[in-house]
């Protein structure tokens, strides 16, 4: 008989620290789901420091950022959330709700984002009274390990099961690929094909689509106001964030006012298709990023490019060359924005749309208006899971203080994404829930002739 493998060892105690941990109240659990929220937010500086050292991606401030703001929003939407026996009655429907664990959850981490994506999927996964296995990215295999050890001596004091929350010392795509078809529920966050092989492993899973966040400037609004938040978004950690803003649509007539503005607030902007071209060819290899763009700064890209940029500058602007396909109509993880010209605002509807369908259909999209029927007919039209409106879409279509998304890191894509869920990942997703029907002795039975009336 085959001595058991490394992923088949750490099943058996993920499985044994499950059964233990679904005896937990709620109390005890929420207890637990604090405490890793509290590391996150405790060691913040460090954690942001080392993830920067290690993966040469984003911006050392930013993540500290977001390690604080991600840790506070998170645990402040789950801590009056029930998620252990009766969770909900419905009196109209006599049915009752009784939440029940998945049992081992699997997560599978980005090298864009290691620290974060690990406390947001651990904190969901023991809301649920689940396990919880972490797969690093090996380019962020040390942050990743560092997190979770940190997580693990806290779990210890508190008393949690042991083993409750493990992780892969030395990754690879052999080990994944086990884990993947071993757990009994897949988070995966990274690239599209690491979330292909999760929904093709035969467990359920939650994945995300690229983001191609399009920005819709409508008329009559602050267009400095607007340039301020989308500069923030754009260059928020070097642009490694799917929700970050990626191409601004303004209206022809105030398109001048319009780059004035955001040149204003520290944007390069570059019209010339001569030199466009050269950040064209720098940025992408063979229609994909380049992994020397990915995360990098303003100064970085311009020396890729070879294209001199102010040191001041905190993003480019590129203006389109309007073409199908032109390639810069894609998703860019670097501090870079295209420009488009509408004319109608159902133009600029039709702009967004198509280079949502070259990429990052199902993500997320943002706008700026005081045009209430404006914003409506965008969320209707787009092919899109969430709308940002007025605000950063980096920070905040991953749910933040000030809007109703579910504060995470994976942001579903529906159908669009080739994903399962088109919101945003919440604990709910990592529950089971039986539903008890009482019957409704007193309710109004409609006769066959009002049924088909």
């Amino acid at each position: 008989m085959a001595a058991p493998t490394q992923i088949e060892k750490m099943m058996k105690k993920a499985r044994i620290a499950q059964r233990s941990f679904e005896s937990f109240d709620q109390a005890g659990v929420d207890a637990i789901v604090k405490v890793i929220a509290k590391v996150v937010y405790d060691h913040a500086h460090e954690l942001a420091y080392e993830a920067v050292v290690e993966t040469g991606m984003g911006v050392y401030e930013d993540k500290v950022a977001k390690c604080l703001g991600k840790s506070k929003v998170i645990w402040n939407h789950l801590k009056d959330k029930k998620s252990v026996g009766v969770i909900g009655r419905d009196l109209t429907s006599g049915i009752v709700y009784v939440a029940k664990p998945k049992g081992v959850v699997g997560a599978i981490m980005p090298t864009t984002n290691p620290v974060v994506t690990l406390m947001c999927n651990a904190m969901y996964a023991l809301k649920g009274r689940n396990s919880i296995i972490i797969a690093p990215h090996p380019r962020a295999k040390k942050i990743t390990g560092k997190t979770a050890r940190l997580m693990q001596q806290k779990l210890d004091k508190l008393g949690a099961p042991a083993n409750l929350l493990q992780y892969i010392k030395e990754p690879s795509l052999a080990l994944t690929q086990e884990l993947m078809k071993t757990v009994d529920v897949l988070v995966a966050t990274g690239g599209p094909e690491m979330v292909k092989a999760a929904y093709s492993s035969g467990k359920p899973s939650y994945g995300v689509g690229p983001g191609n966040v399009q920005v819709l400037l409508d008329r009559d609004i602050d267009y400095n106001d607007a340039a301020q938040k989308v500069i923030y978004g754009r260059k928020f950690d070097n642009g490694i964030i799917c929700s970050g803003e990626q191409t601004i649509i303004a209206p022809k007539e105030k398109y001048t006012e319009v780059i004035e503005a955001f040149t204003a607030n520290g944007a390069f902007y570059i019209e010339e298709q001569a030199t466009v071209d050269k950040f064209r060819q720098a940025l992408f290899e063979e229609g994909h990023l380049s992994l020397n763009a990915v995360g990098q700064s303003v100064a970085r890209i311009a020396e890729l490019a070879g294209v001199e940029v102010p040191e001041e500058a905190k993003v480019i602007l590129l203006r389109s060359n309007d073409r199908d396909d032109d390639i810069l109509r894609k998703e860019k993880m670097f501090p870079v924005i295209t420009t488009f010209q509408y004319d109608s605002f159902s133009e600029a509807l039709a702009i967004a749309k198509k280079n949502l369908t070259i990429e990052g259909a199902g993500h997320s999209a943002a706008i700026h208006s005081n045009n209430d029927e404006h914003i409506e007919s965008a969320g209707i039209e787009l092919p899109i899971s969430r709308l940002v409106v007025n605000e950063p879409s980096s920070t905040t279509a991953g749910g933040s203080l000030y809007n109703g998304f579910a504060p995470t890191t994976t942001l579903g894509c529906g159908s669009w994404g080739n994903n399962s869920i088109s919101e945003n990942l919440d604990y709910k997703h990592l529950i089971n829930v039986s539903q008890v029907g009482y019957p409704q002795r007193d309710k109004l039975i409609p006769s066959d002739d009002e049924i088909w009336a």
